[in-house]
């Protein structure tokens, strides 16, 4: 019996040593996009109307490359206008939304040094749910200047509101740490979840309360061309800044003594990352509603694999947590026939139970831990 442990010991030692090496993250890294590239064909070929992999694969190539294989030509027909036009770019949506939420979480828990906090830790979720909620049910969701994007505009002010209310609670007295953050955010998030509980007890209107109701579970229906831009190119400058940032990220593990050994203010990064984390957070919340425990999940089961050193930690949860919401949406969107669930759902049913696996099993590592 000691005998059999001691082998499983030494292969999960073997194991982690071919992760941990720069053959092997570099191998995971391969890995992970040949299966993004995969995954993106697959998740524009389900739906109501069930499209050949092979013919996503030539339509995709052709639009993007100009580039036609095989002998029958690619017209501006159906399956064109289906993948092109619908699903593609919300696939784009979901693996960009699902990166930046991964991004975020691991952020996040280096800055307050919480394995538990995710990208609504500073009160985000509940701000922006307050926003697109006065601007519903109280109508100021499409008018004037804003138009159509009132409620995604209120969402986003929302957000970076409480957001900034937190820092400001968290910074009064003293210099700002990791537990003052977490009791801030909680204390926001609980503010206006009141209000926005008050706007809806208040509200005699139907139609509204259910478009909160969807609106609060995420979604990822509205996506469109018109969407990508600003959400990629948020979602892309905060991972190449982040990236930059491994070395005080994996200070921050250390904790302020530590840092401050090494000529480190960690108060002065942890309200820059604070900061950056919500604007990329309320950018995303504004456009697809409130998606929880992919900031959550990811960075742990990544963590896991690769350890605590965000120079790995940081692309490998980018790549995770594109694929992984790529694939909640599929679900969400095939699931059950003719329905669509909000994605919220579905990423609340599968990340609940891992979780969960993981704080009992101790198997997600933070730090040393």
């Amino acid at each position: 019996m000691a005998q059999t442990a001691q082998i499983q010991k030494q292969r999960i030692r073997k194991r982690e040593s071919l992760i941990h090496s720069k053959s092997g993250f570099a191998v995971l890294i391969a890995a992970l996009i040949i299966v993004m590239v995969i995954s993106v064909g697959i998740a524009v070929s389900i739906g109501q109307v069930s499209i050949p992999l092979v013919e996503s694969y030539r339509i995709l190539l052709y639009k993007l490359t100009g580039f036609q294989f095989g002998s029958t030509p690619i017209e501006a027909g159906s399956y064109t206008n289906i993948i092109w036009q619908i699903r593609f770019p919300r696939v784009l949506m979901a693996m960009f939304i699902g990166a930046g939420l991964a991004l975020c979480g691991a952020v996040m828990q280096a800055s307050v040094q919480n394995p538990l906090a995710d990208p609504y830790i500073l009160g985000i979720s509940s701000g922006a749910s307050l926003g697109a909620t006065f601007a519903i049910l109280i109508g100021f969701g499409a008018i004037g200047w804003l138009g159509q994007t009132g409620v995604a505009f209120w969402a986003f002010a929302g957000a970076m509101g409480a957001s900034l209310l937190v820092l400001a609670l968290a910074g009064i007295r003293g210099k700002m740490t990791s537990v003052k953050l977490v009791l801030a955010g909680m204390v926001i998030n609980a503010l206006c979840s009141a209000f926005s509980n008050f706007i809806i007890y208040f509200a005699n209107n139907a139609e509204g309360i259910r478009t909160v109701t969807f609106w609060t579970m995420g979604s990822l229906a509205s996506s469109g061309w018109n969407k990508l831009p600003l959400i990629s190119i948020v979602v892309l400058v905060a991972i190449l800044f982040f990236l930059l940032q491994s070395r005080v990220l994996n200070t921050m593990l250390l904790g302020d003594e530590a840092a401050v050994t090494l000529g480190i203010n960690l108060s002065v990064y942890r309200r820059l990352y604070m900061l950056l984390t919500a604007l990329v957070t309320g950018v995303m919340v504004a456009s697809c509603g409130m998606i929880g425990f992919v900031g959550l999940i990811i960075p742990h089961i990544v963590r896991g694999l690769v350890g605590s050193d965000h120079r790995k930690v940081m692309p490998v949860s980018v790549l995770f947590g594109a694929l992984f919401l790529i694939w909640t949406d599929v679900i969400a969107r095939s699931l059950i026939s003719s329905v669509e669930l909000p994605i919220g759902i579905i990423t609340a049913m599968i990340g609940a139970p891992m979780f969960m696996y993981m704080l009992v099993k101790k198997g997600y590592g933070f730090g040393g831990n």
